[in-house]
């Protein structure tokens, strides 16, 4: 060592760190394949600015959209060597531009400290070659750099330095992988240089609320312990168990919780709903301070395990705290994507996906390399607890689940934190696969109730208009809807909900653990709440012919919908026909049980979303006229209360959200000292 020469001693202050793997399915299932790799060439759908402004072409490429594009072509399963390799037939080529496999750059580069990526191929195969590409915000892709297998060689690793400064408003990178004389086996990683000290990885408790779904929670609890890497990450897993069916007592429990090695505890409770099972995993992982990240998940769902590991990754690279959620697939049309996204629509206060999202998007049909919409990044305003991973600093600083059992406490969290300066990103690449809503009956039965107030709720909370906005008149309509629906039990039920709003936020708590046993007690008194699952229990249809001579299926125009919607509720006053007292006029399939549909009948046999059972709607006009006098008087109340309503909310919800109010909630389950009496 020559004199005076300084030797440099301190720790380096950047690492590499692996962002992303190359991953196949886990169980080769060939449904779910076209979200992992893409063996058809692109098919881009048309720019809407080429389309342009003419209805007629705008309709023509709204119905081309959704068009298949795909081949059918598929991989054979056996062609997955293990969870991060497959082998590419030879003279075959294969694109990893899906779902699960390309690099969704545009939200590293606008939400963490990453501005540059490297990507590593490893390809075993004589003749191979790897091209990357990258896509704008509005899908046209673009060729970056290609390497092939030098001649003579058995493979090799090529690696790709690529920046994240072209992708401001969306794009995504991915590579595609052709085989030379041989079949190549391609592996792939996707790493950055980060400061040391943010080179490990953060820690979750993961918190599975289940209520008698034993097989599916012991399944997913497996799940989570199946992969080192994501064990590696996990420092609990909570089940918060509020049914009557243990998962304790489930056959394949006893293997899961041995996969999970000592980190799985069961928290038994009454059924304080979503949001008492949820609250309870946050308040432990505020209380226990070990954790980085609480991580809500449903007990109902198929767990794609990586999607944890990349949904911490994104986290603790995020330029602030950021609540990283992750995407629902349809459990069952698995290549089925829910929701790429979803915000407030802050008139009506009201859920939806953005105006360039389409739900319900099957990527077995296009996938990401043939759908443009699918390369703009879509901002949100909250992520749906199916799978959503939560920074233990932000639940420190704006309080746990609003009480109120389910509906919006996902919704109203994601809004409350944002206000608060945490943002929300539904990350691709991170999902689960769950059953879609669609195939429920969540606007009818029991959680009508829960539906109508804590919108309600959360609106007070929240909405930036002095009475709501839109959202009272529209309540109004759609509480007539069902009215005239005869869909008494759903009225009376959205009529409870406005009077427990009217009350003040003060019994959130108090009434927790027992307001779904009053609703459900309360509803099954009207004849449309109480379902019948054989078809014989009805009478047969019977009703005078009429002179109609168009299918009664058919969809009615915007206009004659507005005229509908004017003539039914007066309809409603006249009587009955006397044959509808005792045989009902009409049977109604769930996907055609539309309230101007339903209206035309005086008695009708309804069909239920969930295929199981149906029930008899009778018209009643007594009933019809006592109800429109309340639903008026209610909603004129509410809207001119509001904005005194709006300010107790607001000034109660630190209260109702704290760690304390909820100790008090689980006080019967935890022997009223916090500690853990209900874990065995």
């Amino acid at each position: 060592m020559s004199p005076g020469r300084v030797t440099d001693t301190t720790a380096p202050t950047t690492v590499r760190r692996v962002l992303q793997r190359q991953i196949m399915p886990a169980d080769r299932d060939l449904d779910v394949l076209p979200l992992y790799v893409d063996p058809d060439p692109a098919v881009l759908d048309a720019d809407k600015y080429n389309v342009g402004g003419n209805k007629g072409a705008k309709e023509v490429n709204k119905a081309t959209l959704r068009q298949q594009v795909s081949s059918g072509t598929t991989i054979d399963p056996d062609q997955i060597v293990d969870r991060f390799a497959v082998r590419v037939e030879h003279g075959n080529r294969l694109s990893f531009g899906s779902y699960f496999n390309a690099f969704p750059a545009s939200y590293w580069r606008r939400w963490t400290i990453v501005d540059e990526v490297r990507l590593s191929v490893e390809l075993e195969g004589r003749g191979s070659s790897v091209t990357v590409y990258k896509s704008m915000a509005n899908g046209r892709s673009q060729r970056v750099a290609s390497q092939q297998v030098d001649e003579g060689a058995a493979g090799g690793t090529f690696v790709f330095d690529l920046s994240l400064r072209p992708f401001v408003d969306g794009g995504w990178y991915w590579y595609d992988v052709t085989a030379g004389d041989e079949d190549v086996v391609v592996r792939a990683v996707w790493d950055t240089e980060v400061p040391a000290d943010r080179a490990e990885p953060g820690s979750v408790t993961v918190t599975i609320t289940t209520m008698n779904r034993p097989s599916f929670c012991a399944d997913l609890v497996g799940q989570l312990g199946s992969e080192e890497d994501v064990l590696g990450v996990l420092d609990a897993v909570l089940v918060v168990d509020q049914g009557t069916e243990k998962v304790r007592e489930h056959a394949d429990f006893p293997a899961a919780e041995k996969a999970l090695d000592g980190r799985l505890r069961v928290i038994e409770q009454g059924n304080l709903g979503g949001s008492g099972g949820y609250a309870r995993g946050q308040l432990e992982t505020v209380r226990a301070g070990t954790s980085t990240y609480a991580l809500m998940m449903d007990d109902d769902v198929v767990c794609e395990p990586q999607s944890i590991l990349r949904a911490v990754t994104f986290g603790d690279l995020a330029r602030r705290p950021t609540i990283v959620g992750g995407h629902m697939f349809s459990l069952y049309s698995r290549s089925r994507l829910h929701s790429f996204g979803e915000i407030i629509q802050t008139w009506r206060w009201w859920w939806m996906t953005p105006e360039h999202v389409l739900a319900e998007w099957d990527f077995g049909a296009r996938n990401l390399r043939s759908t443009r919409w699918l390369h703009r990044r879509v901002d949100v305003d909250f992520n749906g607890w199916f799978m959503c991973l939560i920074p233990r600093q932000v639940l420190d600083e704006i309080g746990l689940s609003l009480p109120v059992f389910i509906k919006w406490d996902d919704s109203e969290f994601g809004v409350r934190a944002k206000a608060a300066g945490y943002p929300t990103v539904t990350f691709p690449g991170a999902a689960v696969w769950h059953v879609p809503w669609t195939d429920k009956n969540d606007a009818l039965d029991w959680q009508a109730y829960f539906h109508q107030r804590n919108r309600i709720i959360a609106a007070l909370l929240h909405s930036p208009y002095k009475h709501g906005g839109r959202l009272v008149q529209e309540s109004v309509n759609h509480t007539i809807a069902h009215l005239v629906s005869m869909q008494y039990s759903t009225v009376e039920l959205r009529q409870l909900a406005l009077e427990d709003v009217l009350a003040g936020p003060d019994k959130l708590h108090e009434v927790l653990p027992h307001r779904l046993g009053d609703v459900n007690t309360f509803r099954k008194q009207y004849a449309d709440a109480q379902l019948q699952p054989d078809p014989d229990a009805f009478p047969p249809v019977r009703r005078k012919p009429t002179k109609r001579g168009h299918s009664e299926l058919e969809v009615p125009s915007k206009l004659s919908q507005l005229i509908t919607a004017g003539l039914m509720p007066l309809r409603q006053l006249r009587k009955p026909r006397a044959l509808s007292r005792e045989f009902p006029e009409a049977e109604i399939a769930a996907m055609d049980a539309k309230w101007y549909r339903i209206a035309r009948y005086d008695s009708a046999v309804v069909s239920m979303p969930d295929q199981t059972s149906a029930a008899l709607y009778t018209r009643d006009p007594e009933l019809y006229r006592d109800l429109l006098k309340r639903i008026t008087d209610l909603h004129v109340k509410l809207y001119r209360r509001w904005p005194e309503l709006a300010a107790e909310y607001r000034a109660k919800l630190p209260e109702i959200t704290s760690p304390e109010a909820w100790d008090q909630t689980f006080a019967p389950w935890t022997g009223g000292d916090g500690e853990k009496a209900g874990e065995r």
